[in-house]
C-alpha cells in the first residue's frame, strides 16, 4: 500500500525549508549568552543562522506552489528521516565555522548525536568550546528531545499543510494517546509540558547555585534525556542537590508525556494505573537498592554517597539520558553488568526516552509467559493484557520484530565495529550506546572516555545507529525497501 501513494518532492521540499528556517532561528538563541561572556567568534550564530535560515526560505519560496498541502504516509516516513539528517547537516555550521569541531565527520557526529539526544561526543575539553557554541550543542538536544517534526505539527497547519502523518512517523511506538482529536492541539500540549518541565528544572538548578547558562544547558539535556553537558566531568562536579534534582527531572523525561498532562490535570490516581509507569518505577527502585547495597558492601561506599550515585547512574542509564556523576566502570564488575544490561531497555513509551522502551519488555515477557501457560495447556485462550485489556495478536508481532530486528542490529553494529578496529568490548559499548541513544557505553567510550578516536567509517556508522534508535528502527529502515520506492 505504501508504494501506491505518489510522492510529492515540492511539497516534501517545502516542509524541507520550512524546518531550516525554524533551525536557523534556534541557531541564534546562543547570541545573548556569546555576547554576554564576550565571545571573539559571536558572528559565527548570526551568520550559521543566515546560511540555514536563507537556505529555508528560499527552498520554501521556490516550492510555495504545491499541489496539495496533506502528506500521506509514504511521505510521512520520507520527510522524518530526512528533516534529521538535513538538520544535522546544517546544524554543523556553528562548529565549522568558529573552528570549534573543524572535521566535517566530527561536526556531523556531534551535531547527529545532539539532534538524537544520544549524548555520545568526540570532545576532549568541552568547557574551552565557546558558550554560544556550547548552547546551540545543548539547544540541539532540546529540539530533538520533543523532536522537531512534532513542533513543526503544531505549526505547519498555519501554512497549509496537514501533520498527522509526520506525527504517526515521528512517534512510532506502541502507543499514541493523543490528548486533543486534533493532532496539532496535541503537538503544542506536548510542547507546552516540555517547556514548562524545562523551565522548572532550570529554576530549580539556579536554587542550587547553578548559573543560568549552565541551568539551561543542562535542564535541556536532562529533559531531552540527552546528556550533553557543559562541564568535562558531567554532573560529577555539582553538589548533592544539583544531582537529585537532575535525577528527578531525569525520571520525569522518560515518562510517557500523556501521563504528565493526566497529572496536571490532577488525575494522579490514573497515572499510577498504567501498567508500563508501574513497572518503570519498580525497575528504578529494585535496581538502585541492588545496585546501591552491591556499592557498600563491596565498592565500601558511603550510605547516603552509595544511594546518590547508585540512582543516578540507574535512572541515567535507564532513561538513555547518560548524565554520569561516577564512573561506574571502576565499580566491581558485577555492578557495571547490571549497568550494561539497563542499556537495551530505555525509557516508557511517548516520552523523550529511548532505547527498546519499557512498554516493549513488558510485552515480551508477558508473552513469553502465555506460551508457558500454552504448553500447559493447548486449548487453553490465553490473551496478553496490558492495563487490563487485550493487547492484538498484531501488536504483538510488531514487538517481537522490533526486538528481534533491534537485536540484529545490535550484533551487526558490534562486527562493523570490530572490523573496523575496536576491541570486543568497546565495539560492544560503542554500539548500544548509539543504538539506544545513551551516550557513554562500556570499554574506551565508557563514562571517562569518548568517541574522539573512532575511524571516520566508524563515525558514520555510529552516526547511523543514532538515527535508527531515535526513529525506532523502521521509519528509517522502510526507506531502503524497494517497496517503498514502486510507483
Amino acid at each position: 500500500m505504501l508504494g501506491k501513494a505518489e510522492l510529492d518532492i515540492r511539497l516534501i521540499l517545502n516542509i524541507m525549508g520550512f524546518l531550516l528556517m525554524m533551525e536557523g532561528i534556534f541557531m541564534l538563541l546562543g547570541l545573548p549568552f556569546a555576547l554576554y561572556y564576550r565571545d571573539p567568534n559571536a558572528w559565527t550564530l548570526p551568520l550559521s543562522f543566515l546560511i540555514t535560515s536563507g537556505t529555508g526560505l528560499l527552498l520554501w519560496y521556490l516550492t510555495r506552489h504545491k499541489s496539495r498541502v496533506q502528506i500521506n504516509k509514504r511521505e510521512g516516513f520520507l520527510v522524518v528521516s530526512m528533516a534529521w539528517f538535513i538538520t544535522s547537516l546544517f546544524g554543523t555550521l556553528p562548529y565549522l565555522i568558529s573552528g570549534a569541531i573543524p572535521s566535517f565527520t566530527n561536526a556531523f557526529f556531534e551535531t547527529m548525536s545532539g539532534f538524537t539526544t544520544t549524548g555520545a561526543t568526540i570532545l576532549t575539553d568541552i568547557e574551552v568550546l565557546p558558550k554560544g557554541i556550547l548552547f546551540w550543542r545543548s539547544m540541539t538536544h532540546w529540539i530533538g528531545g520533543m523532536g522537531i517534526i512534532v513542533l513543526s505539527v503544531a505549526v505547519l497547519p498555519f501554512l497549509g499543510i496537514g501533520g498527522m502523518q509526520l506525527y504517526n512517523a515521528e512517534m512510532p511506538g506502541i502507543t499514541k494517546d493523543k490528548l486533543h482529536p486534533r493532532i496539532t492541539e496535541t503537538a503544542k500540549r506536548l510542547w507546552g509540558i516540555y517547556l514548562i518541565l524545562t523551565l522548572a528544572q532550570t529554576a530549580l538548578l539556579m536554587l542550587g547555585k547553578m548559573n543560568l547558562f549552565d541551568s539551561l544547558c543542562h535542564a535541556f539535556g536532562t529533559m531531552a534525556t540527552g546528556g550533553f553537558s557543559t562541564k568535562n566531568d558531567s554532573i560529577a562536579g555539582f553538589s548533592p542537590y544539583i544531582q537529585y534534582v537532575i535525577a528527578f527531572f531525569m525520571i520525569l523525561a522518560a515518562t510517557n508525556f500523556t501521563l504528565h498532562y493526566i497529572a496536571f490535570l490532577g488525575r494522579f490516581g490514573k497515572v499510577w494505573r498504567n501498567e508500563e509507569f508501574r513497572k518503570y518505577i519498580y525497575l528504578l527502585g529494585i535496581v538502585t537498592a541492588i545496585v546501591t547495597i552491591l556499592l557498600i558492601w563491596k565498592a565500601g561506599i558511603s550510605g547516603e554517597k552509595a544511594f546518590r550515585d547508585a540512582l543516578f547512574q540507574v535512572v541515567s542509564i535507564v532513561t538513555t539520558t547518560g548524565y554520569i556523576t561516577s564512573d561506574y566502570l571502576a565499580w566491581p564488575g558485577t555492578i557495571w553488568f547490571f549497568i550494561f544490561l539497563l542499556m537495551f531497555i530505555g525509557g516508557m513509551s511517548g516520552s523523550t526516552g529511548s532505547g527498546t522502551k519499557i512498554v516493549r519488555q513488558i510485552l515480551l515477557f508477558k508473552t513469553a509467559g502465555k506460551e508457558m501457560k500454552r504448553a500447559m495447556h493447548p486449548q487453553g485462550v490465553i490473551p496478553v493484557r496490558l492495563n487490563n485489556e487485550a493487547v492484538s495478536q498484531d501488536i504483538i508481532f510488531k514487538v517481537m520484530a522490533f526486538i528481534q530486528l533491534y537485536i540484529l542490529i545490535f550484533a551487526f553494529g558490534v562486527m562493523v565495529m570490530a572490523f573496523l578496529g575496536l576491541d570486543f568490548e568497546t565495539a560492544i559499548g560503542a554500539t548500544i550506546a548509539t543504538l539506544g541513544n545513551i551516550g557513554p557505553g562500556i570499554g574506551d567510550v565508557g563514562p571517562t572516555g569518548n568517541y574522539a578516536f573512532i575511524p571516520t567509517l566508524g563515525k558514520w556508522f555510529l552516526s547511523l545507529l543514532m538515527l535508527l534508535g531515535r526513529l525506532e528502527l523502521f521509519t528509517v529502515l522502510i526507506l531502503f525497501s524497494s517497496a517503498f520506492w514502486k510507483k
